[in-house]
Parts: C-alpha cells; sequence; structure tokens
C-alpha cells in the first residue's frame, strides 16, 4: 500500500532525491538507446555488459555453489531501501526485506487467497465482528524469545494508536478490541462488518514485531532469514533462520538482496549474471531479456495502474465538460499497444480491473476516441481556443512514456500539454501529488478493491488526490466496504463503475503487469502483484 506518510518519509529522505524537471521524451528516448546500446555492444564483444562494480555481488555464485555442494546464495535486485520500521515502510524492496525477516499474521497467495501463517486457523461470529485466530506454538524471534499472543496484540495496538501518526491507524480504526485470550489465541473484535478484514490483517505494515519493540527497525523477526549485514547504500545480506516454523523453508541458505539505482544496470546485471532474480522493469528492458537462454522470464498481471488525474475543485477541473473532453481525447488501446508494448489490459476510468473477475463490469464500453467532440465540449465549457495544461508525472516506470502519448492525442482536441517530469521523491513529496492540477501516480495492486475507494476517492480520503466528492458514489462505497451479502457488493460495485466512467475526474487506461525474471537454476518462483510480497523463501535450486 502507498501510504503519503511513509512515501514522504522514504522518498524525501532517499539518496537519490533531487529537484529535476525535464521532457518526457528524454525518457523514452533514453531507453531506446539502452535497449539499442545493449545490442550494439553485445554484437561487439560477444557478451552483455556487466553490472557497475559496486553493485557486482562477490559472493559465491549459486550455480558454482550447486557444482560444489556449498550452500546456495539466492541473489535478488532491488531498489535502494530507506524506511525498514514495517508501519512506515512502502517501496517494494523494504516490503520484501521485511518479509524475509518478519512474518505476516495471515498471508495473501498469489491467487488473491487468503493463506494461514503464523495462525493456523481462524474463526468468525455469525455477526462478522468477532474474528478468533490460534497461532502456532513454534514460532520464536530470532533473538530467541517465543512469539506469543500478546506480541500480536502489540504490534496491532501501535498501528492503530491514533497518537501514533501511523499511516495505518485508519486502515484499523474499525477494530474495537484486540485481546489474548491465552499465549496462543488473540481475538479482534469490530465496530463494524468489514468482509475484507482478513486481507486487512496482512496489509504490507501488518508484520508481527516482539512486544515492546524499542526501535521496530531492528530486524529481531521470526521470519525465514536472519540479518547478517546491512550496507545501507550496498546491499543486506540474510542467512536461512534455521529454527523457522514452515517445514521445507527458507529454500536456499543464504539470501542476498543487492541495490541498484539504474533499472537498466540492474538488468545488465541478471544478464551478465551477477544477480539471480530481478523484479519490476521498465516494458522494453524486460523484452531484452526474454531471449536470455538462462533465465526464465514472468508477466504477471496485475490491478496495478497509472492513474491521470485532474483536480475537480478548481478550473478546470471544476467543469465536467472538461474532463469529459479529456476522456474522449483518450485513446486507451493505443496507449496499451504503445506503452506497456500490449502486454497491459485496457482500463475503464476505475481502479476495478479485469484481475477482479467477480466485479469487472464487462458490460460497461468506453466511449470512442473523438477529439473533434471532446474540443466542441471545450468550446462549451469557455474554452474555444483550446486548454494548454502541465502535466506532473514522477519518473518510475512506464508514466513518463505515458504522459508523452496523452500529450500527442490530446493535442488533436486543442489540448496544449506541458510535461514535466519529476523525480518521484519531488512528486510524492511535500505539495507534490495531492495539490498538482493534473498528474500522472502509479497505485500498486491490492487483493481487493474496495481499499481504492476508501483512500483515494471518497469525499473524506486520505489521498483524494484528484479531490473528487459524490454523494451517490460515497454511499455505494460504503454499502460495499460493509455489506456480507456478495450480490449486493458487486451492484454496488457496478454502479461505483458507472459512475467514474460517467462523471469521475479519473482516466485508467491501462492495468499494467509486473515483469520479473529469473535464472533457470532456480525454482518454486511465484511472482506475486505486489512484488515485495513475493515468497522469497519458497525459492530453491532446481533438482
Amino acid at each position: 500500500m502507498s501510504h503519503l506518510k511513509s512515501l514522504n518519509t522514504r522518498e524525501l529522505s532517499h539518496a537519490l532525491a533531487r529537484s529535476e524537471t525535464t521532457a518526457a521524451y528524454r525518457h523514452a528516448l533514453l531507453v531506446t538507446l539502452l535497449v539499442a546500446a545493449f545490442f550494439i555492444l553485445a554484437a561487439c564483444t560477444g557478451a552483455a555488459p556487466a553490472a557497475p562494480a559496486s553493485n557486482t555481488t562477490t559472493a559465491t555464485d549459486t550455480g558454482e555453489a550447486a557444482a560444489t555442494g556449498e550452500p546456495a546464495t539466492l541473489r535478488v535486485g532491488m531498489e535502494i531501501p530507506v524506511q525498514l520500521d514495517p508501519a512506515f515502510a512502502s517501496s517494494d524492496v523494504e516490503i520484501a526485506i521485511l518479509n524475509a525477516v518478519y512474518d505476516y499474521l495471515v498471508d495473501i497467495d498469489a491467487e488473491n487467497n487468503v493463506q494461514p501463517r503464523l495462525a493456523t486457523e481462524w474463526t468468525i461470529s455469525e455477526d462478522g465482528l468477532t474474528y478468533t485466530f490460534t497461532l502456532t506454538p513454534d514460532a520464536t524471534f530470532h533473538d530467541g524469545s517465543p512469539l506469543t499472543a500478546q506480541d500480536v496484540v502489540w504490534t496491532f495496538e501501535r498501528l492503530r494508536d491514533p497518537s501514533s501518526e501511523l499511516p495505518t491507524v485508519e486502515l484499523y480504526s474499525n477494530i474495537a478490541s484486540i485481546a489474548a485470550e491465552d499465549d496462543h489465541t488473540v481475538v479482534f473484535t469490530l465496530a463494524e462488518t468489514n468482509p475484507f478484514f482478513l486481507f486487512d490483517l496482512s496489509d504490507n505494515h501488518a508484520l508481527i514485531l516482539k512486544a515492546e519493540t524499542a526501535d521496530p527497525a531492528d530486524l529481531n523477526g521470526s521470519g525465514p532469514f536472519k540479518l547478517v549485514n546491512y550496507s545501507a547504500e550496498n546491499r543486506i545480506e540474510l542467512e536461512a533462520n534455521p529454527d523457522y516454523f514452515i517445514e521445507g523453508k527458507p529454500g536456499v541458505a543464504k539470501l542476498e538482496i543487492i541495490f541498484f539505482s539504474d533499472q537498466a544496470a540492474a538488468v545488465d546485471a541478471i544478464r551478465g549474471g551477477q544477480l539471480d532474480l530481478l523484479m519490476r522493469m521498465p516494458t522494453p528492458l524486460f523484452q531484452t531479456l526474454e531471449q536470455s537462454p538462462e533465465l526464465v522470464t514472468f508477466n504477471t498481471p496485475t490491478n496495478g495502474f497509472d492513474l491521470v488525474r485532474l483536480r475537480s475543485d478548481q478550473e478546470p477541473g471544476n467543469d465536467p465538460r472538461v474532463i469529459q473532453a479529456l476522456k474522449l481525447a483518450t485513446d486507451r488501446q493505443a496507449i496499451v499497444d504503445i506503452v506497456t508494448l500490449g502486454l497491459g489490459a485496457p482500463g475503464k476510468d476505475s481502479p476495478i480491473g479485469p484481475t477482479f473477475q467477480q466485479w469487472f463490469a464487462t458490460d460497461l464500453e468506453v466511449p470512442a476516441r473523438d477529439p473533434e467532440a471532446a474540443r466542441a465540449l471545450l468550446t462549451e465549457a469557455g474554452y474555444p481556443d483550446g486548454l494548454q495544461l502541465d502535466l506532473h508525472t514522477p519518473d518510475t516506470g512506464d508514466r513518463p512514456d505515458l504522459a508523452v502519448v496523452l500529450k500527442e492525442q490530446w493535442a488533436e482536441a486543442g489540448i496544449d500539454v506541458n510535461v514535466i517530469v519529476e523525480p518521484e521523491s519531488v512528486y510524492y513529496g511535500e505539495n507534490g501529488w495531492l495539490e498538482v492540477p493534473l498528474g500522472i501516480t502509479g497505485w500498486g495492486h491490492r487483493p481487493y478493491p474496495q481499499f481504492y475507494f476508501d483512500v483515494m476517492l471518497t469525499c473524506d480520503a486520505i489521498w483524494n488526490e484528484s479531490h473528487f466528492c459524490d454523494e451517490e458514489f460515497d454511499q455505494l462505497v460504503e454499502q460495499a466496504g460493509t455489506t456480507l451479502d456478495d450480490n449486493e457488493r458487486a451492484q454496488a460495485y457496478a454502479e461505483i463503475q458507472r459512475i467514474l466512467l460517467e462523471r469521475g475526474p479519473i482516466i485508467v487506461p491501462y492495468f499494467f503487469p509486473q515483469l520479473g525474471a529469473i535464472h533457470e537454476r532456480f525454482e518454486g518462483f511465484a511472482m506475486k502483484a505486489f512484488p515485495g510480497r513475493t515468497d522469497l523463501a519458497a525459492i530453491r535450486l532446481a533438482e
């Protein structure tokens, strides 16, 4: 989950943070040049370029380890972490490290099913308000102390304490009480029904800490790996926890997460053999790996999306005709083809994507692109000479390329766009994404859609970046988020999607996939839609 407070804490202290604005087309050109340069260099030398020396591991190659009988090491390339307090962690690398060191009460598998982790079983009362969990008696923290129900209580009391100002306070505000019945039984009582409560207990931040932990970033967890060494700008080295309570995990003796500030360098590293696993990369770079004979590539559909939104509380977005003009000027399928190279799924201006098969409104049709009709709407709204707009976007993923395509498409409707590409630290910083009139924001995959509506689109939502407020919409969101009747929820979600398509100030052109690659000598890798939650402990050398 991307929380404003965690993003500010993480991004503003990021080592690469700097104030920089550039044209988006330079990003697209840079990616193209990087790909071309790789093939030219490979053709001339007969080998892929190596990763920078500062990012090249000195650990024994896992292939050599298999041949010599030495313990296997899994080397994963990810971005540089900043925040390792679970309550504030937000990036994939931060969640991946914490998921390897700590445990969740329950987990969500790659198919969005709730699975046991610390809790071996649970019951839900008939009224849907009381959840009773039985904990495994075999979990211990890395310092040797047993994990008990008191640790679970302490963790969630911290996460929901209003005085803590943690980004999880609102998520757990519906909990009326948490109690430990004994060392291995914990009971949650809700103030009102929440059909998604089990998913909430597996929120990215809800890793179970030892009660009364003085420093929540001390990495004393109960998870499958234990900390060996942490170099903040280079890598983190972990070793298998011999006392881990889940049989067969972890599958490797050592886990190294090596930090890269440049995605192209990370791709070069896995191609050159300095990495074993890479998750998340721009589409053109991913395609350069698909032909690598020693790599297995993965394309995982997700409900993650890039959101184009216009503030609806100020000019020109406070005139509904303007957002409708933007929608009519947008060719979503062309965007899918150009930006995601056909790997994404077209959106319908709602956070509910096709991966939510039971809720995605297949019967809703997006109006056909019509630049002339868009131009006419702008004239009616008082802009006969068209509009001039600044479009802000972070510099990550395919978002700069999306901005370039929108600029070209909207120009046909008389909309002159000035693309402003900013480092993530700037875009998600103070006076950034929540304030700019027109912006592109990346929203990661969630296992259920209610999250998006609650935090980004209701009138008082904490991250309502479009400043959208619609009474009918809010009533439907409340209904969908509290009813225990699946049919009633489906009807509410159908109406929510209709409202957003017809009058919502947002455009969701596509749902992006997560792209990854792993060396063929490993097995057990199942990349999740949120890569940081991928179970690295399940990976082992292939037999």
